[in-house]
């Protein structure tokens, strides 16, 4: 056995209290997220299929990553706003860049993924080093009870690949093949991170 210490969860900057009423209970907090989650999608993507599940899996995500995304003996400050972001540092926007992916597979049509391909722009290589990380910090989370290493790990993989997105033209590219082989490691390997922290991915948002 292993004692891991951990933070405070602060609302408003202060410390919950049971004796002065402030407290906060997590099924509030789900219910809630998920509620907001709901009215983003409706906004955003009101003919989305599958809503309602996929408004509990951001709702859900949002309120882990919040927690997980920092050092455990960190205080928390949970606010839904910050939580719900898609832009953030949050579990919505690792759920939105693999989402992102998927849409750009979706979109080649009968795209098998493959080995072997070379690409030269700097964009690509950025991403490329930081995938080849990924076992390295996974065994690092596990040997310093350290989930958090995980979240920034994928909070920086969707930076680079978001960036690469912005600048790259992907699907009508003479790279195209190789091109989509990294946005499908890039998926697979930000669906492992938010798989191992408990977070669900859903394909499309």
């Amino acid at each position: 056995m292993v004692h891991i210490p951990f933070g405070m969860m602060l609302q408003d900057g202060k410390k919950m209290s049971t004796r002065k009423g402030r407290v906060v209970l997590l099924e509030e907090v789900l219910d809630e997220a998920i509620d907001l989650a709901h009215q983003m999608i409706s906004e955003k993507n009101p003919t989305l299929k599958n809503k309602d599940e996929v408004a509990k899996q951001i709702g859900i995500g949002s309120v882990i990553f919040q927690d997980l995304k920092n050092f455990r003996t960190n205080d928390v400050d949970f606010s839904f706003e910050q939580m719900l972001n898609f832009d953030g540092e949050t579990g919505p926007y690792l759920q939105y860049t693999h989402a992102r992916c998927h849409s750009l597979l979706r979109k080649a049509g009968n795209f098998t993924p493959e080995s072997g391909y070379s690409l030269t722009e700097q964009e690509a290589w950025y991403i490329i080093t930081h995938l080849t990380r990924f076992d390295e910090v996974v065994k690092q989370a596990w040997e310093d009870y350290d989930p958090s290493k995980i979240a920034r790990y994928a909070l920086d993989l969707a930076r680079h690949f978001n960036s690469y997105y912005a600048k790259v033209r992907i699907l009508d590219s003479e790279d195209r093949e190789a091109r989509l082989s990294l946005v499908y490691a890039v998926a697979t390997v930000v669906e492992e991170c938010l798989r191992i922290l408990g977070i669900k991915a859903p394909k499309a948002m």
